[in-house]
């Protein structure tokens, strides 16, 4: 059996939707419950929360595996204390999902709590693996409501490219990792098949609704006032950082997906396209 964290996200859904069909008894964990996750065969959805690690006891009882997904930067959450529940319930192998920042950037405070989740995966046990995606290409999500209201994009750092990842990507190379041997003591980057600015973003975006949508860059400030709405000030600083200034490390695209997938990562447009009605 395996345990999914995180199971109603980006990454989540798909990846117990993956370890579904490929015939694996899946324990969906989420903090709230998911009906939809009940009536997938194989799957069975269960509450719990890693800021209380106890919740997780019943939850692991059993499993042989657990795929670790750590909300926003991890802050205020024990990784010992999780992953020491995980062994007292018998699992045997832990895929956690990490940040790529979380290797280019070592000093960054921004991503401390993913680095102490690594370092605690790490001693937990034999069997682990780390995967470390790029930004996702869901972020694009929060582009919708002005591009479906004003044909619009706004983002800081108009031509500066990074290799996006597809959520769907991620899931698939999750759940291989999840299955097969031969992947302990791995870390794993994973990235698009090449890098691509906000601007060509939007303009993949126009592509697919067939109609142009304008792009508008935003000043650094301008940026950082807007995510200091939802994230930490930490948190913020470090996202502009690795969107404004990355390293050549993080603008590489990283070949892991396609040695774990057997075929190149998804393209940003494909991701756009499959998406196409939240911004319409």
């Amino acid at each position: 059996m395996i345990v999914v964290t995180g199971a109603t996200g980006n990454v989540g859904r798909p990846l117990v939707q993956a370890l579904a069909a490929a015939g694996e008894q899946v324990t969906a964990v989420s903090r709230r419950p998911d009906s939809d996750a009940d009536a997938r065969a194989g799957v069975t959805h269960r509450r719990a929360d890693l800021s209380d690690p106890a919740s997780l006891t019943p939850v692991l009882d059993g499993a042989d595996a657990l795929f670790l997904l750590v909300a926003g930067s991890g802050e205020g959450l024990g990784p010992r204390e999780i992953l020491d529940a995980a062994k007292t319930g018998g699992v045997r192998r832990v895929v956690l999902l990490s940040s790529q920042a979380a290797g280019t950037r070592p000093d960054a405070v921004s991503h401390a709590p993913l680095r102490a989740f690594e370092e605690a995966v790490r001693h937990a046990g034999p069997d682990w693996t780390v995967l470390r995606p790029s930004g996702f290409a869901s972020n694009a999500f929060a582009w919708a409501d002005p591009v479906r209201s004003r044909r619009t994009v706004a983002a800081p750092f108009g031509d500066v490219a990074l290799p996006v990842v597809d959520p769907q990507d991620i899931a698939e190379a999750a759940a291989a990792v999840l299955r097969e041997d031969g992947h302990a003591g791995r870390t794993y980057e994973l990235t698009g098949p090449a890098a691509i600015s906000p601007r060509e973003q939007a303009r993949a975006i126009a592509d697919v609704l067939a109609t142009p949508v304008r792009f508008h860059e935003l000043s650094r400030a301008e940026a950082r006032a807007q995510l200091l709405n939802f994230m930490p000030e930490p948190v913020v600083d470090g996202t502009l950082a690795v969107l404004g200034e990355p390293t050549p490390a993080e603008q590489r695209v990283s070949p892991h997906v396609e040695q774990l997938l057997g075929r190149p990562a998804r393209a940003f447009g494909e991701w756009a396209a499959r998406h196409a009605a939240a911004f319409g």
